[in-house]
């Protein structure tokens, strides 16, 4: 209602104009959000779609289901786009990932040391990429990276990616507790996207969340579809 009351007339909700105070509106997609929310946020990313479209209760309710079990969108706007495109069509193919392996041991010398290994499937063709890390997060993330050459069409685009942060919360008591992993990132131009990812297993919820950062890195750069 809010938001729908926003779109006819900010005066409703808005004593004054976000922009006259360098501000901006930001319409919250959550498992609060409504036809307006989900119509609003499309608008802005670019997604011109009609209120009446089937699509937009499909995404609605993939939002809730996914709110549900732990994801949050105010705060991953990169991974809702990614979600909202894929739903609506207007994504192509970049990586697939068939499978990772991740370690971690602790040595004679007292040092721990995580290792990965992962195999991606860009145009058809396996690709293994192995690397090392002061964590399972990070060694996963630099099998990724330290093997970009070895994705040929898409190295030129990932080459400048970095991870400016990574947080984990726990949505729930134990050790089986469900986890959800946000991930910043950033690239030479200064663009900086926030993904997220959702699991009971932290490797799991962190690698969904790394891989939809490369998704939208290759997105947004206009990067070849996947054969």
């Amino acid at each position: 209602m809010h938001v729908s009351a926003v779109q006819k007339d900010p005066k409703t909700y808005e004593h004054i104009k976000p922009e006259e105070v360098g501000n901006s509106r930001n319409i919250v997609v959550s498992d609060q959000a409504g036809q307006s929310n989900i119509l609003s946020r499309l608008s802005t990313i670019g997604i011109e779609i009609k209120k009446n479209d089937p699509r937009i209760k499909k995404l609605l309710d993939e939002v809730k289901d996914r709110e549900f079990i732990g994801y949050s969108y105010d705060g991953a706007d990169a991974s809702f786009e990614l979600l909202a495109r894929r739903i609506v069509g207007e994504i192509p193919r970049y990586l697939s990932i068939n499978e990772y392996d991740v370690s971690v041991k602790k040595n004679s010398l007292g040092e721990i040391i995580s290792s990965a290994k992962a195999e991606l499937v860009v145009d058809g063709e396996k690709i293994i990429c192995e690397g090392e890390g002061n964590g399972p997060v990070n060694a996963l993330d630099n099998a990724i990276r330290n093997n970009i050459d070895k994705l040929a069409k898409y190295s030129e685009y990932l080459k400048d990616l970095k991870l400016v942060d990574y947080k984990v919360r726990i949505l729930n008591t134990g050790t089986e507790a469900v986890t959800r992993v946000s991930i910043e990132s950033t690239d030479s131009n200064g663009k900086n996207w926030f993904t997220i990812g959702v699991s009971p297993n932290i490797i799991e919820a962190s690698f969904k969340a790394l891989i939809d950062s490369l998704d939208y890195k290759l997105f947004k750069d206009n990067a070849p579809a996947s054969l």
